[in-house]
């Protein structure tokens, strides 16, 4: 995690600083001595985490929160008050030291913060692999993934079919199936990917899938063994 420590005593932010650097997981990507420059690196330099202080000249720690709006970074709030915990916790924050800051505190903290980062990481990625983009005759047009029931090739095109329609791009098997998450879908034949979680029915050879039949190849068949989960 890239982390900006935020502090107006600039004792406090050499003993972060020491703390970050013996800690693998983070990365320093700067310090500021009061909210508003810390406001100008954020926007200029996204960062994972900030190492907080609430009470500075000028813009708090906490207003320096609530300007950044919903997607403000992980906040560990570090403090010599104990005043501000509750309205602080309000923000949604992963943790509130009260100064002096112990390793072990912060070691506790930062466990928390990377939870959460985690946790963002595997959002996003969810995001990223919900949809793909494909070539709709003259359109653009976003598909959702868990709308594709499977993929058949025909010649220089492939057709991707939902329970209602399909569509058809020009492009091979080979570079659909490198576009679609593997988690999610399986090639089964040279003709076809299918997306696992669809399989209505398996006998034999061939497998259905919104009433369709699809052949599964010899070559394939241990492959979607091992991904089926059968009782």
């Amino acid at each position: 995690m890239k982390c900006l420590i935020v502090d107006d005593n600039i004792i406090a932010r050499t003993t972060l600083k020491q703390l970050v650097k013996q800690n693998p997981e983070l990365i320093l990507a700067g310090e500021c001595a009061d909210a508003m420059e810390a406001y100008r690196t954020i926007t200029s330099m996204p960062v994972d985490l900030l190492l907080l202080d609430i009470e500075m000249k000028g813009m708090s720690g906490i207003e320096l929160v609530k300007s950044l709006g919903e997607k403000h970074p992980i906040i560990i709030f570090t403090t010599s008050k104990k005043d501000y915990a509750a309205e602080a916790f309000e923000l949604h924050v992963a943790d509130y030291i009260t100064k002096p800051v112990t390793t072990v505190r912060f070691l506790q903290a930062i466990e928390k913060a990377w939870e959460i980062h985690k946790s963002k990481k595997q959002i996003i990625k969810k995001d990223e692999d919900s949809f793909i983009f494909i070539r709709d005759s003259n359109i653009v047009r976003r598909l959702k993934l868990d709308e594709i029931l499977f993929a058949e090739a025909m010649g220089d095109y492939v057709k991707l079919y939902t329970s209602e329609k399909f569509y058809s791009v020009h492009s091979s098997l080979k570079e659909v199936e490198s576009k679609l998450p593997e988690s999610k879908f399986l090639r089964v034949h040279r003709s076809f990917i299918i997306q696992v979680g669809k399989i209505d029915t398996i006998e034999g050879g061939t497998l259905i899938i919104n009433r369709k039949m699809i052949p599964v190849a010899d070559t394939y068949r241990a492959a979607l063994n091992q991904r089926l989960k059968i009782l």
